[in-house]
């Protein structure tokens, strides 16, 4: 688990260094408004923001599975952030944080990065356009300068709240949003050197201060704000408080792996790289175990910014680390200033943020999907909006899992090869040789894995069989695996065969089912003289000596 770094810097150039600086100014620099627009729509003030983007974006470069990774606050944990918030308080985020990261680094220590990869794209996609949804349903308010009298928790609640107040838009509040907008569209065609958010952020502030508009400001938010040196504090943690942290704290680490190896994989695939991903886990890990220790919120790998690391020609960590370098010192030498920042730039900026997110093509394709995905996805996405992103994650994974077995249980199906035949009957079992099959033997056999969703399948099948034969051969020879419940509906079909009378021969078993079978003592129990290469000895050793075709 050699840290990307470490391999980066042999052979490391003043080419590439410069290069590399480059690029982290200026992701720097694009990640100062969202570092504060994400911890403002989470119910943090700004400097939570900017201490994640620092402590956790350094850490995640230095320490992470990734040449090209850029870390700190995103989109994603907006929700999950704002119902810790106002549900347990900042303690009890920085708690369910510090959770999450000890639980990022066991996924990592347990090599759980290749596993979290196959998180099904239904799910995912559910929950992250649900999360764009609420995101730019909270921008509304001070998009357009609205004074709500009442912060109803859920969507419904907020939908009716904001309706209510529709009417008392403060129009120069509008119009400096909506030049936000229209800079965040436009200004990358002229150029893509100056980061779009960084545009919006001195136009905005400079239009809002000269012209003395009436427009909220993050100091008429906040008050004054002072950035300095994130400072080391350990958080008052209450024994009884951690449980029902536990869900939040899992949820975190989940979105934390899934957005941090997703990006990492976008980053291979604009590079041609490979990168570590329980070595990413362990950083992502420990970048969440100190970020709430310095102040900051929760953190993970940031698709945009990752991009834009690489478009600026970034191709090692160094750009990352440089990156957390230069938000520190904004914010020691300009932080200040952070406090003239007008809300609807903000607003703005987590706007395009949400449209982004959304992926609505993406999801609008889905719905031309199987219809048990698209039903995985809509509930994922009412669920993250309507109730909660926990819940939604937990059902969304709990209703793939099931649609899961169901397909794997329709893949795997037990065919009778013959009923009782007479000795001239021919089959070609498994597409082998013409085999004779005697009076008194039946041959089955199973295709696909034998698991606990084709254990039903195979009880019924073989529960058909109405005149009990002598011998029983059951073909494996396409069953690539079997599980614990496969194992037992093989011990109760011997079992039963045992007492009408009948012998279970198994035929063409492969290697983990053999293992399988032999860790469990359900080989000795079969017996030796009971397991063949394939269904063709198997029917050899079962058939009588004197037994010949013709008679």
């Amino acid at each position: 688990m050699l840290p990307e770094l470490v391999t980066s810097l042999r052979g490391y150039t003043r080419k590439q260094a410069i290069t590399d600086t480059a690029a982290g100014v200026i992701v720097g620099i694009v990640a100062l408004p969202l570092a504060i627009a994400f911890a403002i729509a989470s119910g943090l003030s700004p400097e939570y923001g900017l201490y994640t983007a620092i402590v956790a974006g350094f850490l995640i470069s230095a320490l992470g599975g990734s040449k090209v990774q850029i870390g700190g606050p995103t989109g994603a944990f907006v929700i999950i952030v704002f119902g810790i918030v106002q549900t347990h308080g900042v303690a009890g985020l920085q708690i369910a944080t510090l959770m999450a990261g000890v639980i990022l680094v066991v996924f990592g220590l347990a090599r759980f990065g290749g596993a979290i990869k196959f998180i099904p794209f239904p799910v995912t996609t559910g929950f992250t356009s649900g999360i764009a949804v609420i995101i730019a349903l909270q921008q509304y308010v001070p998009f357009l300068g609205l004074r709500p009298t009442e912060e109803p928790a859920h969507f419904i609640g907020k939908v009716r709240a904001y309706a209510a107040i529709s009417d008392s838009v403060n129009w120069q509040a509008a119009a400096v949003g909506l030049l936000t907008l229209a800079i965040l569209v436009y200004w990358p065609r002229v150029s893509r050197r100056v980061p779009a958010p960084f545009v919006t952020l001195v136009v905005g502030t400079l239009l809002v201060s000269l012209l003395g508009l009436q427009v909220e400001t993050i100091g008429s938010r906040f008050g004054e704000i002072r950035f300095g040196l994130p400072h080391f504090r350990l958080p008052d943690v209450d024994p009884a408080a951690l449980r029902p942290l536990v869900a939040p704290a899992f949820s975190i680490a989940l979105l934390a792996a899934i957005e941090s190896l997703l990006s990492a994989v976008v980053a291979d695939g604009m590079i041609g790289t490979r990168h570590k991903s329980n070595t990413e886990l362990v950083a992502q890990g420990i970048a969440n175990i100190a970020s709430p220790l310095f102040g900051g919120m929760p953190a993970t790998g940031a698709i945009a910014r990752t991009a834009t690391n690489i478009r600026m020609g970034a191709r090692t960590p160094v750009a990352g680390i440089v990156h957390a370098f230069t938000l520190l010192l904004i914010g020691l030498f300009f932080g200040r200033w952070v406090t003239l920042v007008p809300m609807p730039v903000l607003a703005g900026i987590l706007l395009m943020v949400a449209y982004h997110m959304s992926e609505w093509r993406t999801f609008i394709g889905e719905l031309r999907g199987p219809r048990s995905d698209v039903l995985v996805m809509l509930i994922t996405f009412f669920l993250t909006v309507l109730v909660d992103l926990t819940v939604a994650i937990q059902a969304g994974m709990v209703l793939a899992a099931f649609l899961f077995m169901r397909r794997m249980a329709e893949v795997t199906n037990v065919s009778a090869i013959t009923n009782e035949m007479d000795d001239e009957a021919q089959v070609r079992p498994g597409g082998a040789r013409p085999a004779f099959i005697p009076k008194g033997v039946q041959v089955y056999e199973i295709n696909g894995p034998f698991f606990f969703g084709a254990a039903e399948k195979f009880k019924d099948t073989l529960g058909d069989i109405e005149r009990k034969p002598h011998t029983l051969i059951l073909g494996m020879r396409n069953v690539p695996a079997m599980d614990s419940t496969g194992l037992a509906a093989l011990r109760d079909l011997v079992k039963r065969s045992r007492k009408d009378g009948t012998r279970v021969v198994l035929a063409g078993v492969h290697a983990q089912p053999m293992v399988v079978l032999a860790r469990s003592g359900f080989l000795d129990d079969i017996g030796e003289e009971n397991l063949a290469g394939d269904i063709e000895e198997a029917l050899a050793a079962v058939k009588p000596p004197a037994h010949r075709k013709g008679g």
